[in-house]
């Protein structure tokens, strides 16, 4: 039996925050809380913070590798650099492409999450974003894809991993969108809105059907306005709609994101990357998704001017949060806690408690990462 006890740290608990606490952790679980331990192993994490690991449901890649067109061993150098980033888990993302771009996007995460132990940031499963969204809101996904779900002959021909979290986003107003959201759900697919120009009576119909989360909110969305609520009102109202955020000052201003904190609170908004390959390279041109990809200064942009997903990763939206004065509990929900609901894998992680999986992030006073571990294993460590 392995045994590690950190100590010294901040623990960003379940709902509370406690000061220069231990943890102990035995085998891949959580064992213990608050007191003095011996064990195997002893870290010591004097002068950082401890977070619940991060969980990413959307990312298209990073660190130069896209997840649309990389090996199974890029998809494991991904998960080295998210570990880096104090990410546990994530779902790779697809774009709409052809379905045999599909089919050997999936293959390779098959073969990771078959081969995949603790001490490696894990691939929890899939997210489609598309290819059943809304042709006049593409953002950079190629619109020659896309699909209603009078085109698809057999959904099962969106392929997943076995017994993966599988997720898709959608837009209701597509051609027998709610029915297809209908037939996802029966499948087990966790089902968020986006890329949707839907009305409110479309919206409560997707809803009333199994859709409750929203992808990217306020982008790919028309404009708010007083007379015409779409998405971006219908989220704002409902307290029993949750939604993901890009964090980055660019995709949401930071004012924006204060008045999204203040509408809809910390449990109700996770924080995604939306990180596409460009993400940890810096500036420059790259060739993603069979187009050049611009970054500069931070931003993304392709031919047509669009923003083309985001460079930042969790542990940037995470820093992003603190800085706007967020307390860390807060941050931990946004970051781990709410992902980890959102993809039903709650009782397992998302959270420091006694008997849940040890992934776990320590931040220092600088925002920098630490010490991460995954399975109760280091799979980062300066």
């Amino acid at each position: 039996m392995q045994t590690i006890s950190l100590t010294g740290a901040k623990v960003v608990s379940a709902d509370r925050e406690l000061p220069a606490s231990s943890v102990l952790i035995t085998d891949d679980r959580i064992a213990s809380i608050g007191a003095s331990y011996t064990a195997v192993t002893e870290l010591d994490l004097s002068g950082t913070t401890l977070f619940p690991g991060f969980i990413d449901v959307h990312n298209h890649g990073a660190a130069g590798i896209d997840v649309m067109k990389c090996s199974p061993s890029d998809l494991e150098d991904a998960c080295h650099f998210l570990a880096s980033q104090g990410v546990t888990g994530w779902l790779p993302t697809l774009v709409p492409a052809a379905d045999e771009e599909y089919a050997r996007a999936v293959e390779v995460i098959s073969t990771v999450m078959d081969r995949q132990r603790a001490g490696t940031t894990q691939v929890l499963g899939v997210h489609y974003e598309g290819p059943f969204v809304n042709l006049a809101l593409c953002g950079a996904l190629h619109k020659q894809y896309f699909k209603t779900y009078r085109d698809v002959i057999d959904l099962d021909r969106l392929r997943t991993p076995s017994g993966a979290v599988r997720m898709t986003t959608l837009a209701p107003e597509i051609e027998g969108g709610v029915e297809l959201l209908k037939a996802l759900r029966e499948r087990g697919w966790v089902i968020s809105i986006g890329h949707t120009r839907a009305d409110v009576t479309v919206l409560d119909s997707a809803f009333s059907a199994g859709a409750h989360h929203m992808t990217h909110f306020m982008n790919a969305m028309p404009q708010l306005h007083h007379r015409d609520p779409g998405p971006i009102g219908w989220g704002l109202s409902r307290d029993d709609v949750t939604c993901d955020i890009i964090a980055d000052g660019i995709h949401l201003e930071r004012y924006v994101l204060k008045l999204l904190l203040k509408t809809k609170g910390a449990r109700g908004l996770s924080l995604i990357s939306d990180s596409i390959a460009a993400a940890g390279k810096g500036d420059g041109d790259f060739q993603i998704w069979g187009e050049t990809i611009s970054v500069k200064n931070g931003r993304t942009s392709n031919v047509h001017g669009s923003i083309a997903g985001s460079v930042i990763t969790m542990l940037d939206a995470v820093r992003m949060m603190r800085s706007l004065g967020v307390s860390d509990v807060d941050v931990a929900r946004m970051a781990a806690s709410n992902p980890a609901k959102l993809l039903g894998i709650d009782r397992e992680c998302g959270s420091i408690e006694e008997g849940k999986r040890a992934d776990l992030v320590a931040i220092d006073a600088n925002g920098e990462v630490k010490l991460t571990i995954v399975g109760g294993e280091v799979a980062f460590r300066p």
